[in-house]
């Protein structure tokens, strides 16, 4: 079972950037879907970005798309957040599933995100 460990959370302006970063231990990521997610006090999770570790394909949510970029390096997940806004304060989640599989079967334990306005 790979365990994930979310950093690089923090307090910004409006503005501002951050990146966080997603580690893996246990295993090392393979053929795998590797996402980030948030979720805001009192709504629901919601898709942030993924990566496809074996070949590097991204995939973002639109309300994201250009200001939001994941890549990969080593056995790390990193999100770069530029041009934060008040409304993207959450806490951010990685998680990790097979690429074939529906389900994500590994989470991350969250870094909270703050963005001041």
């Amino acid at each position: 079972q790979v365990q994930l460990v979310e950093s690089g959370g923090g307090l910004v302006q409006a503005g501002g950037s951050l990146r966080l970063s997603c580690t893996a231990s246990g295993r090392t990521f393979s053929d795998d879907t590797v996402a980030w997610f948030r979720q805001a006090p009192g709504k629901e999770r919601e898709f942030v970005a993924a990566i496809r570790w074996s070949v590097g394909n991204t995939y973002y949510s639109d309300s994201m798309k250009g200001r939001f970029t994941i890549s990969r390096a080593q056995n790390t997940v990193y999100l770069q957040m530029n041009s934060l806004k008040p409304e993207d304060t959450a806490v951010y989640y990685c998680a990790v599933k097979n690429y074939y599989d529906v389900n994500y079967s590994s989470w991350g334990q969250g870094t909270q995100v703050t963005v001041s306005s």
